[in-house]
């Protein structure tokens, strides 16, 4: 289910996969593919094309430069696999380091030539469960010994109760430098940089095809990139809450935009998946409700509001957990201070307004006739005054009070008091 609606959202981001980045190799030549940044879907679909390209092409051999600090796990079985069904041998030059996933795509290569301060493994899983480690280290194991390593070693890079007093103290994690890799057998070179390795590895005079990514595999790696989904954030968020203030929808639909942008790349890089997406359309089905059907319950805003924003948070699954916490809590701040300005600029609520009276007064309206002109003038109670009733006061039908007295029907009265459009009265006595 995951794996079908990453390629749907693939589908939808990249159409240019058509015009896909790959390159025709000449027979013989060495086709390169640089693992750098984080190990996601992106990097997934780039090396399955490139070693389906390399063996339709007949190259050489497939090259890989890692420098990585590793990501998601899933990528990382989905590029072993791919490097396994290759036909051609597969060498990986890690120059600087190989942590975590990439550490598995490093052991995947039939020979491993390592850099001058290079390192490679802390593969320790987030989270460190034991069933995960116990899952992770057997693919490492099973990796290493497919190309004739040390098992143990490879194990150790995930476990840190794997015993090697040898490479490192017990309850570590095990990391390899440069030196350590060779001499355990888990690198079979050094080379001071990638032209040498090549050179080391008998095909230094070879020609090179060096892989890059499609504009959609861009796409998804860039707006993935901790910073620019901030950036999405912040605009989804902030679309949202200038579409409460002025309800013309323009800025709602920004604000969804930025959002579905924020998802899609998320889904298509491996880091999310449908339940999340839908997690993600119910938030935002119960903000815009909350702020176009039913404004003022509260619920649907306050539900969907809390929905979406655990949606973001799982959004950039759990290995960057804490990444995604601080990119949720910069994006907050960002949208508070521009929303600030916003509402200087654009003082009236729309969504408030709509849940207050906004009835105004119309030319025909009639304000209470002034009655203070009958005060202290006299006449006659016209019905029992109990103690409102009517009295007839120069000719006049007026609405009377007594101060809380009985007066009987016939009785004359005089005007003691006026408060506005109350007339008060009190009996004359002879």
């Amino acid at each position: 289910m995951k794996r079908s609606l990453r390629v749907c959202v693939w589908s939808l981001l990249a159409g240019a996969a058509l015009g896909a980045a790959g390159r025709a190799a000449p027979p013989g030549a060495v086709v390169v593919v640089p693992i750098h940044g984080t190990v996601d879907s992106g990097m997934s679909h780039l090396v399955d094309r490139s070693v389906q390209e390399a063996q339709a092409d007949r190259a050489r051999a497939i090259v890989l430069e890692v420098n990585s600090p590793g990501g998601l796990v899933d990528a990382a079985f989905e590029i072993r696999d791919a490097l396994f069904s290759a036909h051609v041998p597969v060498i990986a030059y890690v120059g600087a380091r190989a942590y975590s996933a990439a550490a598995l795509i490093a052991l995947s290569a039939n020979e491993i030539i390592v850099g001058p301060g290079a390192s490679i493994g802390a593969a320790e899983p987030i989270p460190a469960t034991e069933k995960m480690i116990s899952a992770l280290r057997g693919e490492f194991e099973s990796t290493a010994e497919r190309n004739h390593r040390n098992a143990a070693i490879a194990g150790a890079m995930v476990d840190k109760y794997v015993d090697l007093p040898q490479y490192k103290r017990s309850g570590a994690i095990l990391t390899l430098d440069t030196n350590d890799a060779v001499r355990s057998g888990i690198a079979q070179a050094r080379a001071a940089s990638f032209d040498d390795a090549l050179a080391s590895a008998g095909l230094g005079a070879a020609s090179r095809i060096t892989e890059s990514l499609t504009w959609g595999e861009q796409l998804a790696r860039f707006a993935t990139d901790p910073r620019v989904s901030g950036v999405l954030l912040t605009l989804g968020l902030l679309g949202l809450l200038i579409e409460m203030q002025t309800l013309h929808g323009i800025a709602g639909a920004v604000g969804v935009g930025a959002l579905a942008l924020f998802f899609g790349t998320h889904i298509y890089a491996g880091f999310s998946n449908g339940f999340v997406a839908a997690l993600a359309v119910v938030g935002l089905l119960g903000i815009l409700w909350e702020l176009h059907v039913v404004p003022g319950h509260g619920l649907p805003g306050v539900l969907g509001g809390v929905a979406l924003l655990v949606a973001v948070l799982l959004a950039f699954g759990l290995p960057f957990f804490f990444v995604g916490i601080e990119t949720i809590a910069t994006a907050i701040v960002l949208t508070v201070i521009a929303f600030t300005l916003v509402v200087r600029a654009v003082p009236e609520n729309a969504w408030s307004h709509r849940l207050a009276l906004a009835a105004a007064q119309g030319p025909e309206y009639v304000a209470s006739a002034d009655q203070s002109t009958l005060y202290g003038r006299s006449g006659t109670a016209i019905t029992y005054l109990r103690p409102a009733g009517i009295a007839a006061i120069e000719g006049r039908r007026v609405d009377v009070l007594t101060e809380g007295e009985f007066i009987a029907q016939g009785t004359p009265i005089r005007v003691v008091r006026v408060e506005g459009a109350r007339v008060f009265v009190e009996p004359v006595t002879a």
